[in-house]
């Protein structure tokens, strides 16, 4: 499950039609709204990226809605991952491998020699 939230930006003569349309809306949830600055912060979910960002573009398009954007995510794939890498082992194993030979171990972390 991912969880972002959105700054959706309107002209403030729009705010209330663009506000009431977030509120019955099952794209997102509804939280704040400045009407004098045109803005309103909600919250979408999705089970993936491409979910979250289907709703995104559907927010986009709502008539008087000037621009949406994601301004922060929560993404549960992305939890797993870095739990898999604080597991794993920092040192790989071909480095404790005395059966490779150091010459045959290619370093591409120096990027001094690359430029």
């Amino acid at each position: 499950m991912n969880i972002s939230s959105i700054v959706v930006q309107c002209k403030s003569e729009n705010f209330d039609q663009v506000k009431e349309w977030c509120e019955e809306s099952s794209l997102c949830d509804y939280h704040f709204g400045d009407k004098a600055k045109g803005k309103i912060i909600i919250t979408i979910e999705g089970e993936g990226v491409s979910e979250e960002i289907a709703k995104l573009t559907e927010i986009q398009a709502v008539p008087g809605v000037l621009a949406a954007d994601m301004m922060q995510s929560y993404q549960e794939e992305l939890d797993d991952e870095i739990k898999k890498l604080n597991e794993a082992d920092a040192v790989p194993s071909m480095l404790n491998d005395d059966n490779i030979d150091v010459k045959d171990i290619v370093y591409n972390g120096d990027l001094k020699k690359k430029l």
